[in-house]
């Protein structure tokens, strides 16, 4: 019985989010207005972003390095190692799917608070009952502003993880800067650094899509609100591991 019950109530959820993206997903009918919040949105959603993706790639880029080069040190193993170990953990997970988890919480609980805050203040219905499609008008911005920006923080993420290293390097001594250089280039796959921007392009939909979903459906009042940020944080997450091991799998 409890099986049925849960089950009916994900299928309905996911009905629901169906339908609403079938309403975002149309075309707008003031494209001036439509590009203007477009804009607004990859500034708020993907540009703000940039100084915390900047910050945490940093300092991940440093720990991993330091780690390698502390714990895998071996007389039978290579001096570039560390440098080689910190590129592939950057570019195939971190920058793609770990960030975007911390984006989850960040921009995820963003857009959950403000569509939810709209509805409760009933800004919605009033578009609504002006003839707005409010879903296409609020959402697709946000979902297309979104998937715009985030190649860009993932390409800035590596980056900057890199340079963390090499702050390890010549800041704090832990590895030759000619070793970590060296582990860097050895074997460097292009294909990687597509497959980690492709994997980000579905997480932001994720973020973007699931997140516009709670606020959009919020029924009550600030209360509500709260729970459906932190709603959509959560589902928002664990959609994007569950999507991370299948692109992994499709996409290696």
């Amino acid at each position: 019985m409890l099986i049925t019950h849960l089950l009916k109530k994900y299928l309905t959820t996911l009905g629901r989010y169906l339908i609403l993206m079938g309403r975002s997903f149309a075309i707008p009918d003031k494209m001036r207005m439509f590009m203007k919040r477009y804009v607004k949105e990859m500034s708020q959603l993907g540009v703000d972003s940039i100084p915390i993706v900047l910050l945490i790639s940093f300092f991940i880029g440093a720990v991993i390095c330091i780690q390698m080069k502390v714990n895998i040190e071996s007389p039978w193993m290579p001096r570039w190692v560390a440098g080689y170990t910190t590129r592939e953990i950057m570019l195939l997970e971190f920058s793609s799917s770990i960030m975007c988890l911390i984006l989850a919480g960040k921009v995820g609980s963003n857009i959950a608070s403000e569509l939810g805050t709209m509805r409760v203040t009933q800004q919605i219905d009033a578009l609504d009952i002006m003839g707005v499609n409010s879903a296409n008008y609020l959402i697709l911005p946000k979902i297309l502003g979104l998937v715009t920006i985030m190649p860009f923080l993932v390409i800035f993420s590596s980056t900057m993880g890199i340079i963390g290293a090499y702050g390890t390097s010549y800041i704090g001594h832990i590895i030759a800067p000619a070793d970590l250089t060296a582990g860097i280039q050895h074997a460097f796959n292009s294909w990687f650094m597509y497959m980690s921007i492709i994997k980000s392009l579905f997480f932001a939909f994720i973020i973007a899509s699931v997140s516009s979903y709670f606020g959009y459906s919020v029924e009550g009042g600030s209360v509500e609100v709260g729970k459906a940020s932190t709603d959509a944080v959560v589902c928002s997450s664990v959609l994007i591991l569950f999507s991370d091991v299948f692109l992994t799998q499709v996409l290696s």
